[in-house]
Formats: structure tokens, C-alpha cells, sequence
């Protein structure tokens, strides 16, 4: 199964440096799918959801609220402002997570229409972990 390397880096720092099968992302015109040996590009983040596909098949959920992303055949780097990891080894870890996606998501409501969209994918991904 090819895979491609995934970083996800804040000004905070690195919140995912590790391999993909596949990567979801909120683009500026919808939400769109990354693949090993993807054509390159690169082009704004939404607020929204990355949703990583790994190895193993689990997924995991970042929610970000805009950035960058730059996309080749082997590496994909998202460059985003702000961004929340919705996983954890516990339900305390989980609402924790929880918590902070949804202080994220309120910094940024006036700024976007779809954030009604995004609260109900926290929440979904939320239960996946739960």
C-alpha cells in the first residue's frame, strides 16, 4: 500500500509528522483527497477538518482553522495558524480535545459560514474515538 509523509505544522509547533494512506482537506473551493504520488500544488486551507487516514486504516481528525498546504508525489506540508488534534487515549483526553476544537472553532465564527459544518464533524469524530 503506498503511503505519503504528512506534517502538520502550527507557529506552536508540529501537531502531526508521520505517514498517510490518504489526507483529506478543506480547500478554498471544497474539501478535496491526497494520495501517494498526487500531482503537485498548492493552495489555501478553509477552516475545517484534515482527516488522516493511516496504515492501519484508523483515521484521525485535525481540525485546523486556515492555512496552506503544498502537495507533491511523495510529501504533503500544511502550514496552518491554528489547529487541534481530536484524539486521545482517554474520554478526559477526548473532551479535552473537544474543549480546545471547539475555542478554536468560536475564535473564528464571524469569519466563515461553514462553521456549523465543522462543529458537526468535531462531534463526529468525536464519538469514532468515544
Amino acid at each position: 500500500m503506498d503511503t505519503l509523509k504528512l506534517e502538520i505544522l502550527t507557529p506552536n509547533g508540529e501537531i502531526f509528522n508521520g505517514e498517510a494512506v490518504s489526507v483529506t482537506l478543506p480547500g478554498e473551493e471544497g474539501e478535496f483527497g491526497v494520495l501517494a504520488n498526487h500531482s503537485s500544488l498548492s493552495t489555501l486551507l478553509e477552516a475545517g477538518v484534515i482527516d488522516i487516514e493511516k496504515e492501519d486504516k484508523s483515521v484521525e481528525s485535525i481540525l485546523i482553522n486556515w492555512g496552506v498546504v503544498n502537495v507533491d508525489e511523495e510529501k504533503v506540508i500544511v502550514l496552518v495558524e491554528g489547529a487541534v488534534a481530536i484524539r486521545g487515549e482517554s474520554e478526559s483526553a477526548i473532551a479535552a480535545a473537544l474543549d480546545d476544537a471547539k475555542e478554536l472553532i468560536n475564535s473564528i465564527a464571524d469569519s466563515n459560514p461553514a462553521i456549523a459544518a465543522v462543529s458537526a464533524r468535531i462531534e463526529s469524530a468525536a464519538q469514532r474515538l468515544i
